[in-house]
């Protein structure tokens, strides 16, 4: 059990957990996923934190195809900049291990926003809280869990 797992599981919203088994030498956590998974890449998305105007943490959730776009994130959230957050900062706000960072179950609740691009999918897949796992759920679900909204994000 993670807390992502146990976020959905207190809310009551259909999920399925899916399980591989991580290779280290991997170049891309998300695209992995993908591939051992058999699904779409398009439909695997990856969590990101970013910092906004030099304090603020955020939470960008794009496919793992695409690459996150720094001047839409900061449009989003209504800042002047963003940048990639520091990993030791990630980890200390989210709870969780960089390539596993889920957007579910977070040590503290950042504002979050989920690419346009899932609201296509009946469901999608993000991190379940940790390297080889992945949950499945819906956009709207991950969404109202989340708090998030759905805006441009991705190059």
């Amino acid at each position: 059990m993670t807390p992502a797992i146990n976020t959905a599981k207190k809310a009551g919203i259909p999920f399925e957990i899916h399980e591989y088994h991580h290779d280290a030498a991997a170049e891309s956590y998300g695209l992995e996923a993908a591939e051992k998974l058999g699904v779409a890449a398009e439909q695997v998305f990856k969590t990101l934190v970013v910092t906004l105007d030099g304090k603020a943490l955020a939470v960008a959730i794009v496919p793992v195809t695409m690459q996150l776009g720094l001047k839409q994130i900061a449009k989003a959230a209504g800042a002047k900049k963003a940048v990639m957050g520091m990993p030791a900062e990630v980890e200390r706000a989210t709870g969780y291990v960089l390539g596993g960072v889920s957007p579910l179950g977070q040590k503290k609740h950042l504002a979050t926003y989920i690419d346009a691009s899932a609201a296509s999918f009946g469901t999608i897949f993000v991190s379940a809280g940790r390297r080889g796992l992945e949950i499945e759920l819906t956009p709207s679900d991950l969404a109202a869990l989340c708090k998030a909204g759905f805006v441009p994000l991705a190059v």
